[in-house]
């Protein structure tokens, strides 16, 4: 505050003659102006984080995010925020399952509902990433082979296979899940954090493409990104620390994976990650219930 007062005693001496009342009551609001600049900082965080928000939003929805305020993040630097759109992501699937449920489905398509729901949310943008994964790895001879079918945008025996089965176990443990409406928004949240995760701990596997557009994170974003997960975990009790535990064994088992086929990662394995872990989270749930 101190640094504004030579500012507002400016405005004060130079511009509020004391024989005009209107020209005071300006110089007051001009006063009152600098004086929200000098908060300009902290309102600016604020903007920021909005921005990165927005970013994150669009990054891994089709939900509308509007314009964003000021210079464009990076996607790495938004990676915090990609559990709050999970848990959006999730909260909708949550929605989308209770009123199957009400309708009078079974537990099994109600799953298969709120499955359906997430994939058109994101426009099954981590399907996608699973299925060319599997058909990059699986097909593949070397590095360079793996990546051009993971780019390639047609989908083969592998990616169809996994794709079936981890949707497939995905809805069997949902449905057995009593009243998963918070394990919807808990595993949609949690599960995102694993994309900073790999973000952190593998290179770029290709000079170009989405993972390189988004650049690399930091441990800040990343440690940011997983307390925020755990927090929407919560409700799911002692359980919660076991299923996040076993969702980290995923992603680590998927990086060591990813690092032998094509030495790092890329967009659609982040994807993978992202649905891999969530699949394993519900696994566990079921288990546990």
């Amino acid at each position: 505050k101190a640094h504004c007062a030579p500012v507002i005693k400016h405005f004060s001496i130079h511009l509020i003659p004391p024989s005009l009342p209107m020209m005071t009551a300006v110089g007051a609001g001009l006063s009152q102006r600098h004086g929200d600049l000098c908060r300009g900082g902290r309102i600016g965080r604020m903007t920021q984080f909005l921005a990165q928000f927005q970013i994150a939003l669009m990054m891994l929805t089709r939900l509308p995010v509007g314009r964003t305020a000021g210079d464009m993040p990076s996607i790495a630097a938004s990676a915090w925020a990609f559990p709050v759109v999970g848990a959006l992501v999730g909260a909708a699937s949550a929605v989308a399952f209770v009123a199957a449920v009400v309708a009078g489905l079974e537990p099994l398509l109600a799953s298969l509902v709120a499955i359906a729901t997430g994939a058109i949310a994101t426009g099954a943008l981590h399907e996608d990433g699973l299925a060319d994964t599997a058909d990059g790895f699986g097909g593949g001879q070397d590095k360079a082979r793996k990546l051009d079918i993971m780019k390639d945008s047609r989908i083969g025996t592998y990616g169809v296979v996994t794709l079936c089965l981890v949707i497939g176990m995905k809805a069997v443990a949902m449905s057995q899940v009593a009243h998963p409406g918070w394990a919807l928004i808990g595993l949609a949240a949690f599960s995102r954090t694993q994309m900073p995760v790999l973000m952190w701990i593998l290179p770029h596997a290709r000079p170009d493409g989405l993972s390189q557009l988004a650049g690399s994170t930091t441990p800040a974003v990343v440690f940011s990104a997983l307390g925020l997960g755990l927090i929407f975990m919560l409700p799911l009790g002692f359980s919660a620390i076991l299923v996040c535990a076993g969702m980290l064994a995923v992603t680590g088992m998927l990086a060591w994976l990813a690092k032998r086929q094509i030495e790092g990662q890329t967009g659609d394995v982040l994807g993978a990650g992202q649905l891999l872990a969530e699949t394993f989270g519900w696994l566990m749930l079921a288990a546990l219930s």
